[in-house]
């Protein structure tokens, strides 16, 4: 095993900190819009809380059996170190590469358009139906700017320094909490039994909404397995990034211990409140008004059954402070990846470095300039399925890896091994596999195009080391 390289962070941050940064990242927008489509794919109330809780379930196992590895490689880099040591440098090298090119980059795009496309309610002209700039196919709308913009600042706030960064993460977080749990418990005050009962009366049976006709379509076979596939997109999607926390291990005080700690905490925290959250939309809204939320903003549309007019102004102010809020705790990670790599020899030697303030902000901000470019492609949803099929093929990858590990490195301590195993991260690596098989067959034109873009590193990284 190569020897801990040593770096100049700072451990300034707690359980606390950590927990916050996991649960942060983690609740940006799709809890507040994926449901809408879930609905559309799958038809029936209990196909939509099974979804939810099978990503729960096996959200929660990936993150406890990554406690183990964050325990043996408590450095800054987190999963990008866990894959090199488990497979080599190349392995860990496409990790990195599909980090920066789509998992990382992606993510931070796709909650900016979210963030752009809800502060439109407080101000219309930064929707993105405003067109600013037009040049043959290529449109600039207003909606585009503002996510740009709030990106470029929160990566100016985390290059002055990680104090700064994680208290705006903690003080944003715990009022995304608050929020959430308020909107929770109103819903449930707010509750019609007739439509409860009415979601529930069938509960499941399987059918998909077809939009242009208004009408619902029985399925079953393929097509219900194609069907939980795309409804697995969405509540998927709303449930990474936790793993953010093992890139700063560095600046995590007792990291053998806390990360793991906040690994859990953090996803058990966030799997509960979206399970409850769409509870909640199926005690006040009808499964058609969930299908066919306008802009898939279901919960814009509870929360004006639960507060009248004023509900789209809660939510849309909800939904600003909730993506501000993970795109923070993105920045400050992900940038982390990049140092890691640059200490390695395969990313721009100036990431390597640290200002003053003890942060990589060439990292920061390279990071922050591809962010900013996926923000001009506006598409969501195909970034949404970019991301989700890469996050899945490295989860799985890590998670084998404790297994690889354990033989290569029997004697290395391990504070905390992995809960479960060796069931648990089998069962993981078994359902995970699964559903990018299911994503893969059937939404090829952009989960492909992920894996393409992932294997691209593999001439990139033989490039890059004939070049040394």
């Amino acid at each position: 095993m190569e020897e801990n390289k040593p770096d100049d962070f700072k451990r300034e941050l707690g359980l606390l900190d950590g927990t916050m940064l996991v649960v942060g990242s983690m609740i940006g927008s799709g809890i507040f819009i994926v449901s809408s489509d879930m609905v559309r794919q799958l038809g029936s109330a209990g196909w939509l809380i099974a979804m939810w809780v099978l990503t729960g379930v096996i959200t929660v196992i990936a993150a406890v059996s990554y406690g183990e590895l964050s325990a043996m490689f408590p450095k800054a880099g987190g999963q990008y170190v866990y894959i090199k040591e488990a497979y080599g440098k190349l392995v860990g090298f496409l990790y990195g590469w599909s980090f920066f090119a789509v998992i990382q980059t992606g993510t931070i795009a796709a909650v900016g358009v979210a963030f752009a496309k809800f502060s439109a309610y407080l101000y219309p002209p930064l929707s993105d139906e405003n067109i600013l700039y037009e040049l043959g196919s290529f449109k600039l709308n207003a909606a585009q700017i503002v996510s740009i913009v709030t990106i470029i600042l929160l990566s100016y706030i985390n290059s002055r320094g990680v104090k700064n960064s994680k208290i705006l993460q903690t003080v944003l977080t715990v009022i995304k909490i608050v929020s959430i749990a308020g909107l929770i418990i109103f819903g449930f005050m707010a509750a019609k039994a007739e439509v409860w009962d009415a979601n529930w009366a069938n509960a499941w049976f399987s059918r998909s909404l077809d939009v242009n006709a208004g009408s619902w379509m029985p399925i079953s076979g393929v097509a219900l397995i194609s069907a939980i596939s795309a409804a697995l997109v969405g509540s998927l999607f709303s449930s990474v990034a936790w793993e953010g926390v093992t890139f700063i291990a560095g600046e995590i005080k007792n990291p053998k211990r806390n990360v793991g700690l906040s690994l859990f905490l953090g996803t058990l925290i966030v799997s509960v409140i979206y399970i409850l959250t769409n509870l909640m939309y199926l005690a006040v809204v009808p499964l058609q008004g969930i299908a066919t939320a306008e802009s898939d903003r279901v919960a814009v549309v509870a929360s004006q059954t639960i507060f009248g007019g004023i509900g789209t102004l809660i939510i849309a102010v909800m939904i600003m402070i909730s993506t501000f809020a993970c795109n923070n705790g993105l920045i400050m990670a992900g940038a982390r990846v990049y140092y890691t790599m640059a200490q390695d020899g395969v990313f721009f030697k100036k990431a390597a470095q640290l200002n003053k303030a003890s942060v990589p902000e060439w990292s920061i901000w390279v990071q922050c300039f591809w962010a900013s470019a996926l923000c001009l492609t506006g598409k969501y949803g195909d970034l949404l399925d970019f991301v989700v099929i890469v996050v899945l093929i490295f989860y799985i990858l890590t998670i084998l890896g404790i297994f690889i590990l354990r033989k290569k490195m029997p004697d290395v301590e391990r504070p905390y091994k992995a809960f479960g195993y060796p069931v648990l991260p089998a069962l993981y690596i078994i359902i995970a596999t699964a559903i990018c098989i299911a994503l893969l067959y059937t939404k090829t034109s952009t989960s492909g195009w992920g894996v393409v873009i992932m294997l691209v590193g593999i001439p990139v990284y033989y490039l890059t080391k004939a070049k040394e």
